[in-house]
């Protein structure tokens, strides 16, 4: 719920008077924020013949949409067409290839304004007084306050207000880039995720506070434009340090192949500002110190939750020590009033707030009560190449002390990833060790990892174990097949075996007493 920070980049709006034809005064539900879990709630709501406010005083699609998802991706398409064309080891070679950053930029916001006029177009389709059917969309251009259980507050920036009555609430009001200590973030040589946009043109020297994804994404982005130096600041000893450690290793080198110097066990003390570069020191875990010269640098250390002015304290709802709304099974913060997205401790996915909005208007409204299914979350991570991830990964397993098998097979034993030139990659399937074998979670890396995980996500709905899936049959050559060959690996049955390719295939069990452990018991095929 703040202006956008890019220039040039002017919200689309309608005249509000124009958005409130007919409107009325008392709604069944009332979304404070129309980001990616605000403005599925809100069409969920509608899906139910129930009339809606939608209040937001920013940007239409919120994060995921201007700074996040949409905009950076955007990026990184842009960014993965321009590594691909500059390839010299295909068999033909682009000349005199050249990117211009403000191009680029204004190809990304084309990008964000499409989809923001789609979502205001959908919006304006279903306003009372426009569309004859049950239910309605009213979109209030302001910041919203509640006020009592049933009474909620719009301030407009001309200084108006109104007060309205709503029967829910769903808080979907977003996040914010974290600031880091002491550093003020001027978004023009000192940035974070929301100023990228604000660049005139490539940094010539950039450092990245924070090895997370959205920093391990942008150092993927501007690597492979190859127009900027890159050092990565991580202040743990790998990069992504929340997934195994094979993955984070897969991670780690793919950056450093594209020129990225990452600097580990590493921490910002402070940055000097000069006439034409900046002079960043940085703490080493090992007691020295090392000062960097660059030209810009990008914080990218989480996202803290948007809470100020809803007034929420009226009603006993505190946020968590991390700053953060507790909702229960049921996307409820407290009685009537619910909560999706960015604002709770969950990631901060817009498949999850999507998810989590559709769950709160589903408790809201219908019966029996749905609980979230946090279980089965399903993520992509836009490195290069791209990793997905659904389920639990081995080390949530060892947490949870669950018995596991797990199996690794490399892309480039495929005949797709053979036909596409990009042989980075793996599929990394883990089920229960027991007799039902059921799919706990998988990470894949590799061209159409987002498309191919979706399958085993499918499974893993359903509740199937490894002999209900391994005989589907698989088209020919997709990188789907890395799934398949993975879950025959499993069995004993995969076309290669771990004997003849040691480095690309592999097995191996863990079990809360006995740890890890391999050899012909768990892969009779074990080199």
């Amino acid at each position: 719920n703040r202006k956008s920070p890019v220039p040039g980049c002017p919200t689309p709006l309608f005249r509000q008077d124009d958005m409130t034809v007919n409107a009325p005064d008392k709604f069944d539900l009332c979304v404070i924020g129309c980001g990616p879990g605000g403005f599925a709630a809100a069409m969920s709501a509608l899906d139910r013949g129930r009339h809606v406010c939608i209040v937001e005083a920013g940007e239409i699609g919120g994060t995921g949409v201007m700074w996040g998802a949409l905009a950076s991706k955007t990026m990184w398409e842009l960014a993965k067409d321009f590594a691909i064309a500059a390839k010299v080891d295909r068999g033909y070679r682009a000349g005199d290839l050249r990117v211009d950053y403000p191009a680029l930029r204004n190809t990304v916001l084309q990008a964000v304004k499409e989809k923001q006029y789609q979502m205001l177009s959908q919006i304006e389709t279903f306003t009372p007084g426009r569309w004859p059917g049950a239910g309605s969309l009213t979109l209030k251009r302001g910041r919203g306050t509640l006020r009592s259980a049933t009474r909620f507050a719009v301030a407009y920036p001309d200084g108006r207000r109104e007060e309205l009555r709503a029967d829910f609430f769903l808080v979907a009001t977003g996040s914010h880039p974290r600031d880091f200590p002491n550093i003020r973030t001027d978004q023009t040589r000192i940035i974070n995720s929301d100023g990228v946009l604000n660049l005139k043109t490539f940094p010539r020297r950039l450092m990245i506070i924070g090895a997370g994804i959205t920093g391990c994404e942008y150092a993927t982005i501007f690597s492979n434009f190859g127009q900027t130096k890159l050092y990565l600041v991580d202040h743990q000893e790998r990069v992504v340090p929340f997934e195994d450690t094979d993955v984070s290793a897969f991670v780690n080198a793919s950056l450093e192949k594209r020129g990225v110097e990452i600097l580990h066990a590493a921490m910002l003390r402070r940055i000097q500002t000069g006439p034409d570069h900046l002079e960043v020191t940085l703490d080493f875990s090992d007691g020295h110190a090392e000062i960097v010269e660059v030209d810009t640098v990008l914080i990218s250390i989480g996202r803290n939750p948007n809470l100020a002015g809803l007034n929420l304290e009226l009603f006993g709802i505190r946020p968590n020590v991390r700053g953060f709304l507790e909702t229960d099974a049921y996307c409820r913060v407290k009685n009537n009033i619910y909560a999706a997205g960015d604002v709770t401790p969950h990631p901060a996915l817009v498949n999850m707030a999507e998810m989590e909005a559709r769950t709160a208007v589903h408790n809201m409204f219908d019966s029996p009560r749905q609980a979230f299914n946090y279980h089965n979350m399903t993520t992509i991570m836009f490195f290069d190449p791209a990793v997905a991830a659904v389920g639990l990964n081995e080390k949530a397993c060892q947490k949870n002390r669950i018995p596991y098998r797990v199996a690794y097979y490399a892309i480039s034993l495929l005949s797709r990833a053979m036909a596409m030139r990009a042989l980075d990659g793996f599929v990394k399937i883990i089920v229960s060790d027991d007799g039902q074998q059921k799919i706990l979670g998988m990470r894949a890396a590799g061209p159409q990892a987002s498309s191919t995980i979706m399958s085993i996500a499918l499974l893993m709905d359903q509740g199937k174990g490894l002999k209900d899936v391994v005989n589907s049959f698989y088209p020919h050559p997709t990188m789907s097949e890395g799934i398949q060959e993975c879950l025959r690996l499993l069995l004993g049955t995969s076309t290669f075996k771990s004997r003849a390719f040691p480095r690309q295939i592999h097995i191996r069990a863990w079990h809360p007493e006995r740890g890890y452990f391999s050899g012909p018991a768990v892969d009779p095929y074990s080199p």
